[in-house]
């Protein structure tokens, strides 16, 4: 019999989802309803009770609603993902090619955004390390949970936005310049958990069989990740 699923995820995971829903619809009898909110926002709501039967989110936070109880077993990883750079379409390139490059780009920018998701928190040490945080404390713009970096530099709100690559890639209105150097860049791992709500346990675990199969590996590498 055919079961509806339904599924949380952190808006970095949107898109890929989205496609892979798409692709497992043509494969299995099963519907699948992802619902896509800030990831601190995600993990609050599954904290709190609410009944899903499948989370998305970046492995720690996974890691911390299993220690918690609100998770059962163990984590599904599914895919990494790693931060890009982007401006607004058209406005001028600056060099990130290297560490110092980006720390120089950082400098000379009138506004910087960072998410309030892993990737921001690593950003935000990384310029503490730099020694530079308290210079460019003042031009920090965060979006807020939920709201893409990308959608602000767009607007011109926000001159340099660092986000993951997946959630960039697919907005209009920006030039995304690249990955963070190699030396720095900041990976994040994206899995998936069976809450203790969980309905469906065996369609759950038909999907998380094809979201780690090899038929899933393309889609993932068009929406900026690795598979696992």
């Amino acid at each position: 019999m055919a079961a509806q699923i339904k599924v949380i995820s952190s808006m970095a995971t949107r898109q890929i989802l989205s496609d892979l829903m798409d692709a497992f619809h043509q494969l299995s009898p099963h519907r699948v309803v992802v619902e896509s909110v800030g990831g601190v926002d995600a993990a609050k709501r599954v904290d709190a009770g609410e009944a899903f039967d499948l989370v998305v989110l970046a492995s720690n936070a996974i890691d911390k609603l299993i220690a918690s109880g609100r998770i059962r077993g163990s984590r599904s990883d599914l895919a990494k993902s790693g931060v890009a750079v982007a401006v607004r379409a058209g406005a001028p390139h600056p060099d990130i090619g290297n560490e110092d490059a980006l720390r120089r780009a950082v400098l000379a920018a009138r506004t910087v955004s960072y998410s309030t998701g892993p990737s921001g928190v690593a950003l935000a040490k990384l310029f503490e390390r730099w020694g530079i945080a308290t210079e460019i404390a003042d031009r920090i713009v965060q979006a807020p949970p939920g709201v893409p970096v990308g959608s602000l530099v767009a607007k011109g709100e926000v001159e340099l936005g660092f986000q993951q690559l997946s959630e960039l890639m697919h907005l209009e209105g920006i030039d995304v310049l690249g990955p963070l150097p190699a030396d720095i860049q900041i990976v994040t791992l994206f899995s998936a958990g069976v809450p203790q709500t969980c309905a469906e346990p065996e369609a759950v675990g038909e999907l998380l069989a094809f979201l780690q199969s090899p038929a899933a590996d393309d889609t993932k590498r068009r929406n900026g990740m690795e598979p696992v």
